[in-house]
Order: structure tokens, then C-alpha cells, then sequence
């Protein structure tokens, strides 16, 4: 997905997996938010508690792995340096603008 003007980079998939998780649809970026959840809450993020089958890295890489075959491995790394992108970028704009909003 193209990234909006303004948008944090990666922001986009945490968008897309917030309302997968209410629709608790088990997608790459519903698995995706999940694993990064415990940072998102820290920085104010709402991400819905689940009853979903742990480890969420694990269901997620084999999600990948299930559609992509030899190319999860490298997909999977890059869904999670965005979702870490994004993270950072907000610690970093909230840090700038004194905290959570």
C-alpha cells in the first residue's frame, strides 16, 4: 500500500490490522499488530485483546508461509522492520510533542 500524505511510515498496515482485529478476521496485519501489541498500548493504541493461538510470530510466518512459500521468510522481515518503523516514528513524535496525545 502507498503510504498517505502525513502518515507515519507503515502506519497504513496497523490501520488495516486494528479493523481486521474487530472483525477478527486472522490476517498478515491483524498477526501483524498483535506481535508488536505491547509496544502499540505503550504508545497509546488501543489493540483489542484476542483469544488467538500463540505465538502470534508463529501463526503469522506460517500464514506467510502458506501463501508464499520460500518467500515468507523475507516478506515476514519486512513486515516487521515497518511495524518497528512505525513504532519508532511515533515514540518519536510523541517524544517531540511531550507525550501522548
Amino acid at each position: 500500500m502507498k503510504q498517505a500524505s502525513g502518515e507515519l511510515p507503515g502506519e497504513e498496515l496497523v490501520r488495516e490490522g486494528l479493523r481486521d482485529l474487530a472483525q477478527q478476521r486472522t490476517t498478515d496485519c491483524a498477526w501483524l499488530v498483535l506481535i508488536a501489541g505491547p509496544r502499540l498500548r505503550r504508545l497509546g493504541i488501543e489493540v483489542p485483546a484476542v483469544d488467538w493461538p500463540l505465538p502470534y510470530e508463529h501463526k503469522l510466518y506460517d500464514q506467510l508461509a502458506e501463501r508464499l512459500g520460500n518467500d515468507a521468510h523475507s516478506h515476514y522481515n519486512s513486515l516487521l522492520r515497518r511495524i518497528d518503523s512505525y513504532a519508532h516514528a511515533l515514540e518519536r513524535e510523541q517524544s517531540c510533542s511531550g507525550g501522548l496525545s
